[in-house]
């Protein structure tokens, strides 16, 4: 099978740029992470200086020359961008057309109209999780609050029956469903799979999001009671159209990434032979770079021309779309710059040398390094790549099938418990006007429920196939 390989600009490294010890390539990894926890929380710098400055003090104190730890970075990180980038840029784009022709609106609303009382919160959790499969979480949150506000206030719910489940639908795909950044980076770290990550990734997040979402719901509302806050119902991005796009249209837009990703994947599967002209075929077109670039294509005219898009409108759109994710590519970036300085120290050949003596099992193993950066930096992101760039060579020796389960476990890890150092724990607490400890109850917990349970549904399914 073809896999997305973020190693296609760099040659793996023949020779560790450093011959040091296990013990001084062990605090190496200490001393480089903790110099980006402490740069990110203490010194407020940016992820992506804390990375840089981290990979270079990583670098040294593993006593390489800093010569070779600068390429080292610059090799990782111009790799990484080139081999999830363009996927960024293009999900961005669908997602600001989605936004911004009243799509996602129509989605919302269409599904809002048939849910009774009693089977709300499941609407909103669905309704987030398709809006979700797109957008990066900061934009779907966005673009869902006004929703969960007005839909609290006019059925008159406590607002986190209605939140909870939106916010686990949007946290579940954003921490384990490709194309977002997270695990599109840990997809290229592990040499995974693409399509069957996808698909193993739905199959986790189905129950994940049901026991996070509307079943904690339950629990949440009792624990924090709070009502809209009036101040915090913003305008509708499509509040200013005249038309906007059809229900059917625009979900199936939303899905043609998703579809033809997992079609190369059963044909693949069921064919099995790279020559056949067929799996050819599905090769390029299931291709993450097709899949998501036809999603866009196709978007301008279900989603943008029902919408009264001019050209100049939709290159607008498009530019607009592209500018908040910046920083985003660069965050990913030097992460990648961070996994290359890792692998090249030396560091995850000696991880693999390690838990050969370990009775700890590989994903767990994953799931607890990605655990332990996410509560550090609070950033999911962050975590995922600082992770897979460790436990990398681990995946050396692994089946297809349990490659993809070792991203599902660092992604599931990367979600646990967010606190006060997650720029996701202050967007929750102001949009639903709540307190630091009503937010800790609620989304914090949330936050734990979807990792642990993720992580646990990897073990179980690493059991059995």
């Amino acid at each position: 099978m073809t896999r997305l390989s973020v190693e296609m600009l760099a040659a793996d490294p023949v020779e560790p740029i450093t011959s040091a010890g296990h013990a001084q390539l062990g605090i190496a990894v200490l001393a480089g992470i903790a110099v980006i926890v402490l740069l990110i929380t203490k010194f407020k710098m940016h992820a992506f200086l804390a990375l840089t400055i981290g990979s270079l003090a990583l670098g040294a104190f593993a006593g390489a020359p800093l010569d070779k730890a600068i390429t080292s970075f610059t090799t990782g990180l111009g790799s990484t961008v080139a081999g999830v980038g363009v996927l960024i840029a293009l999900g961005a784009i669908l997602g600001k057309l989605l936004a911004d022709s009243g799509g996602a609106d129509q989605i919302v609303d269409t599904i809002l109209a048939k849910a009774g009382p009693r089977s709300m919160p499941w609407a909103m959790v669905l309704i987030a999780s398709v809006i979700g499969l797109p957008l990066f979480f900061e934009v779907g949150i966005v673009l869902l609050i006004p929703v969960v506000l007005m839909v609290a206030k006019r059925g008159n719910y406590s607002l986190m029956r209605i939140g909870i489940p939106a916010l686990a639908g949007l946290s579940v795909m954003h921490g384990l469903i490709p194309p977002h950044p997270g695990p599109l980076v840990a997809v290229d770290a592990v040499k995974a799979n693409l399509g069957l990550t996808l698909a193993l990734g739905v199959l986790v997040a189905i129950p994940t999001v049901i026991i996070a979402g509307p079943l904690f719901s339950k629990v949440a509302a009792r624990w924090v009671d709070v009502q809209a806050p009036e101040r915090m119902i913003p305008a509708r991005p499509s509040e200013d159209l005249e038309n906007r796009p059809g229900f059917g249209a625009t979900l199936a837009t939303i899905l043609l990434p998703v579809v033809l990703m997992l079609s190369k994947a059963l044909v693949d599967i069921i064919v099995d032979d790279p020559t056949h002209t067929v799996q050819r075929v599905f090769d390029v077109i299931g291709s993450p770079l097709i899949a998501l670039l036809a999603a866009v294509i196709v978007g301008m005219f279900t989603l943008g021309r029902p919408a009264g898009f001019t050209k100049e409108r939709l290159s607008s759109t498009v530019e607009k779309g592209l500018m908040p994710i910046a920083g985003i590519l660069l965050i990913v970036g030097a992460g990648g710059g961070f996994k290359q300085t890792l692998i090249d120290s030396g560091v995850g050949q000696m991880i693999l040398d390690i838990s050969k003596d370990w009775s700890i099992p590989a994903l767990l193993l994953a799931w607890l390094i990605a655990v332990a950066i996410r509560l550090a930096t609070g950033s999911a992101t962050v975590a995922t790549i600082s992770a897979a760039g460790l436990v990398a060579p681990l995946a050396a020796d692994m089946s297809s099938t349990h490659t993809a389960l070792l991203v599902l476990a660092i992604g599931a890890g990367s979600l646990f418990f967010s606190h006060v150092n997650d720029a996701g724990f202050w967007l929750v607490k102001e949009y639903f006007g709540l307190s630091v400890g009503q937010t800790l109850k609620t989304w914090s917990v949330m936050e734990t429920i979807i990792s642990v349970v993720a992580g646990g549904l990897v073990l179980l399914l690493s059991l059995v196939i």
